[in-house]
């Protein structure tokens, strides 16, 4: 991925990756994850979600399409002693057959970057992964908020939801480039629909930002939603 070549560490200076222990402390919670179990992170990153859980005692599999990213992730495992085990690999092609007590897929990772049309069958996939009874935490930028907050130079496509924007990002040498973004956008009525179409049944749809995860109702001023879903037994 250009933007992930490009930004390199530098990703983990934007603001929205400071919230990573705020998070991880309520999905534990909210997941009731337990030392020793498995969890699948989907669309990782350099691995900030994967790692923090992994200092928790969880056994962590992250997944990426970008090799960069998950270089990062291998080689900060690798510093912080941690076991957690990182792969690329794109969602679409996910292979794991009830394998994981838990799958997250947060900041958008892989789910959110399909051009809003291959949505449903990423999110199968990763549905396919949990094991019975196991749970899912999703999360997805809210379609409400990217139409109510739009910005100039953005664009948003009511077939789709896929919001378009150029960022322009910072890489570790202070070196700037200008990107074309596509992020797919949900309401929480679509999440649930997804959820119940791959097998799972809905727990909540809360509205959250990052670094303020919780369980409040969605509203218009929420950037995201966070799907919690468990497959049934």
């Amino acid at each position: 991925m250009p933007i992930a070549r490009f930004l390199g560490p530098a990703y983990l200076r934007n603001a929205f990756t400071k919230g990573t222990e705020q998070e991880v402390a309520f999905l534990v919670d909210a997941l009731g994850l337990e030392p020793g179990e498995s969890v699948l992170d989907v669309g990782c990153g350099p691995g900030r979600h994967a790692l923090a859980l992994a200092r928790r005692g969880i056994d962590v599999v992250g997944v990426d399409l970008s090799d960069d990213f998950i270089t990062l992730a291998r080689d900060a495992a690798v510093s912080d002693g941690l076991p957690a085990r990182f792969e690329v690999g794109e969602v679409r092609e996910l292979a794991y057959d009830a394998e994981f007590d838990a799958v997250v897929c947060l900041c958008q990772g892989g789910f959110g970057l399909l051009g809003g049309r291959d949505e449903p069958r990423a999110f199968e996939r990763i549905a396919a992964a949990l094991r019975p009874g196991g749970r899912l935490a999703l999360t997805a930028f809210s379609a409400f908020f990217a139409v109510r907050f739009l910005e100039a130079g953005e664009s948003f496509d009511p077939a789709t939801g896929v919001l378009h924007e150029r960022s322009t990002v910072r890489n570790e040498d202070g070196e700037e480039e200008v990107f074309d973004l596509w992020t797919t956008c949900f309401t929480a009525r679509e999440l649930e629909l997804l959820a119940g179409r791959a097998g799972l049944g809905v727990v909540g749809v809360h509205g959250v930002a990052p670094g303020r995860y919780g369980t409040a109702p969605p509203t218009l001023d929420d950037p995201e939603l966070l799907l919690l879903a468990r497959r049934h037994t």
